[in-house]
């Protein structure tokens, strides 16, 4: 048993995460300042004993004393975190100092969720670890993009100077229930203009490609990755490569929608393709997703239609 700090563990990731670690008999300080969390997320949590839900912002300085440290503190959508990007950078960096800084004096392991965006549009594809990425500094995403690649950074240097224990992952497109209504992702916003029968807004042209990862791989991976000895960036999520348009037609027909597909003018700076290599995850950590998409999809389709229609 161990005690294990989750920051963002009301989110979306971090709720299922925190629900994982418990049930595998463990103490859980979940931590979050809800800006994008949410307390329905880990409602059925609350009166277990060995989980301690803590409103605070990683922002400023947390202490405790625990084991490992889940860093998955920062709003992750779009929408959200450019609604304050000058916040975002704070939390990604000053959250990370606070946090290594934390792991130093409780000489306790700690694990970034770093993101694929760290690899911006990329030019090789699909993208591996050793890619150093092509990201725009200054774009409308780069608070997101270069606050999480600063993060990297710090991690790695607090690792060479400091002796941290750390673990590094890179997170690529990951669904499934607990998904924000209004978050403006690309399965929630389908999702849910699919059950209410409105146009389905696809950006551009529906050509570019995402892969998308169903969130209980991705929790297992992360766990596999925290208690592994592999202490480099690690690409985490489902080579499941499709466009943007097939996803649109798919959650019509797993729905029964009547909705329309209409197009709209691509964002500033929106990678034209995503997919992992996951051979370092596949060697390393044994691991690979096991949710195949319209599996992964029929259940995020049922927790909305729930949400939705007050179920």
């Amino acid at each position: 048993m161990k005690r294990i700090l989750i920051t963002g563990g009301a989110g979306f990731i971090g709720s299922h995460l925190s629900e994982k670690l418990l049930n595998d008999g463990n103490d859980i300080i979940c931590l979050d300042n809800f800006f994008t969390g949410s307390k329905d997320n880990i409602r059925h949590l609350i009166g277990n004993n060995r989980f301690e839900l803590v409103r605070h912002d990683i922002i400023n300085e947390y202490l405790a004393e625990v084991d490992q440290i889940y860093n998955l503190a920062c709003p992750a959508s779009p929408i959200h975190y450019q609604y304050n990007p000058i916040k975002t950078i704070k939390t990604s960096v000053i959250g990370i100092i606070n946090m290594l800084g934390l792991a130093k004096r409780c000489k306790a392991r700690i694990l970034q969720a770093s993101t694929s965006e760290v690899y911006g549009d990329p030019q090789i594809h699909p993208q591996v670890e050793t890619y150093w990425g092509n990201v725009n500094p200054i774009g409308i995403r780069s608070c997101y993009d270069e606050g999480k690649r600063c993060a990297e950074t710090l991690m790695m240097d607090y690792h060479r100077q400091n002796n941290v224990d750390i673990r590094i992952a890179r997170i690529f497109n990951t669904y499934g229930p607990r998904m924000a209504l209004n978050d403006g992702r690309v399965v929630s916003n389908f999702i849910v203009q699919a059950l209410k029968n409105e146009p389905i807004t696809v950006y551009g042209t529906g050509s570019q490609t995402r892969a998308f990862c169903y969130v209980s791989d991705l929790v297992d991976a992360l766990i596999k990755l925290m208690e592994s000895n592999y202490d480099k960036p690690v690409n985490l999520g489902n080579p499941d490569e499709h466009t943007i348009l097939e996803f649109a037609k798919l959650i019509i027909e797993l729905t029964n929608s009547k909705s329309e597909i209409i197009f709209k003018e691509l964002p500033s700076d929106d990678p034209t393709q995503r997919e992992p290599n996951i051979s370092i995850a596949k060697e390393n950590l044994k691991w690979e997703p096991k949710i195949q998409i319209k599996e992964g999809l029929l259940k995020t389709i049922e927790y909305f239609d729930r949400i939705i229609h007050n179920k």
